[in-house]
């Protein structure tokens, strides 16, 4: 290699192997937990017990590709965003 090519080596490899490393280390847990939360809302169906991200524990009565009805307590139905779901509901609650 000629001396110019490795000086470009020694300059620009620290910063290619820092950007590989915030690559592995931030984007790609966070690709793969968008995926998993996508895939669980999209599996979402009506009697599930579920979580709100503000903490209203329900059962979904209702929903629709944007929104989702639950039944928070008798005759008491509450409609929510989709996205508004944190997870399905452990049997511990």
């Amino acid at each position: 290699m000629s001396p110019e090519t490795m000086s470009y080596l020694v300059q620009f490899g620290p910063l290619a192997a820092m950007m590989l490393l915030l690559y592995f280390l931030f984007i790609r847990p966070q690709k793969k937990e968008q995926e998993r939360r996508q895939a669980m809302l999209s599996a979402l169906q009506k009697g599930d017990r579920v979580i709100t991200l503000g903490g209203m524990y329900g059962t979904i009565a209702d929903i629709s590709e944007k929104s989702i009805v639950l039944k928070v307590a008798d005759k008491i139905e509450i409609k929510f965003a989709k996205s508004a779901v944190q997870g399905l509901q452990n049997g511990d609650h």
